[in-house]
């Protein structure tokens, strides 16, 4: 980042809430602590017929994985199959039984999956006030071991914005406030609660896995787009987690200054809200438009990585 973008987004972020120290110096999990056991059980109550979706993507696929720029597609390898046994290379165990095993290697941050807090920073401090130094060599502050052994549970509202907007995906670089948040949530017949853990559908991760649309050096995502007012919306309604289907939960680039990833900053940093992206939505969606059913019981934990900077996750929607 150049001097002059520091000092645009410092001066964005002058006026917006902070949430640092609000749940003590040492927190790592921020927003989560709006979960609380009465969340919990709000979001049981929201279950009628027991029907669940798993909102993971595949990773290791033979077309290829898609994954932010900058990044590479996680690989998988097979380490013993029935090939190895008729060469030789492995042999039945004691009573005949053979296996298959297999190995996978790739970034934390792809797939679907969860930020740490301090996945992302400026000025040299994460969230909370922890300095970015606490990075070198691991997480040893705001990684995503806390927000692992806490989980994520609670009341889960599906806002269709694609689906809203009448597309079966939104454009590149297309923004939404908060303000189509509540327009999408009127139309769909659901209360956006306080404390209800919001999940977005853009159709853009079901369009990228069609080759719909494709990762290259002039990536831009449609998404939330920053103004004081949406974090402040955001502060106000305490959400805990924002979940897309994109891959970085908001539009790459800021209209307005050319920044990239604001929220990042303003919502994950600042207000330690977690965020969980790659979501595949479009399951869920279609049920949801058929039932007009836009709620549910949402529960999710990411991968526990040790001081690391994210973790995958298959979170479970259950209606």
């Amino acid at each position: 980042m150049s001097a002059t973008d520091a000092m645009t987004l410092r001066r964005l972020l002058a006026n917006a809430p902070k949430r640092w120290g609000h749940w003590g110096a040492d927190d790592e999990i921020g927003a989560l602590n709006y979960l609380t056991p009465d969340e919990v059980k709000r979001g049981l109550a929201t279950v009628r017929d027991g029907r669940t979706f798993t909102l993971g993507v595949p990773i290791g696929s033979p077309e290829g994985d898609a994954v932010f720029p900058g990044r590479w597609p996680a690989k998988h390898f097979m380490v013993a199959d029935k090939a190895g046994f008729e060469n030789g290379h492995w042999h039945p165990l004691p009573g005949g039984l053979e296996f298959a095993d297999d190995y996978v290697t790739g970034f934390a941050q792809a797939g679907t999956h969860c930020d740490a807090l301090g996945h992302m920073w400026f000025d040299d401090t994460l969230w909370n006030g922890f300095p970015a130094s606490s990075t070198n060599g691991g997480m040893t502050t705001a990684g995503i071991m806390p927000i692992a052994e806490r989980g994520i549970v609670g009341r889960g509202v599906l806002l269709d914005i694609a689906r809203f907007r009448g597309k079966p995906v939104l454009d590149r670089a297309e923004t939404f406030s908060h303000h189509d948040l509540m327009d999408c949530a009127r139309a769909q017949g659901v209360e956006i609660l306080p404390r209800s853990i919001l999940l977005i559908r853009t159709g853009w991760v079901g369009a990228l896995a069609a080759g719909q649309q494709s990762v290259g050096n002039n990536y831009w995502e449609p998404g939330l787009t920053f103004s004081l007012d949406l974090v402040r919306w955001f502060d106000a309604m305490q959400v805990p987690c924002l979940v897309t289907d994109t891959l970085a939960n908001e539009t790459t680039y800021d209209p307005e200054t050319g920044l990239m990833l604001v929220l990042h900053a303003a919502l994950m940093r600042n207000l330690g809200i977690v965020f969980t992206e790659m979501a595949a939505l479009d399951r869920l969606a279609a049920d949801c438009a058929a039932d007009r059913r836009y709620e549910g019981f949402y529960c999710a934990s990411p991968t526990k990585v040790s001081k690391g900077t994210g973790g995958s996750t298959n979170p479970v929607f259950i209606k």
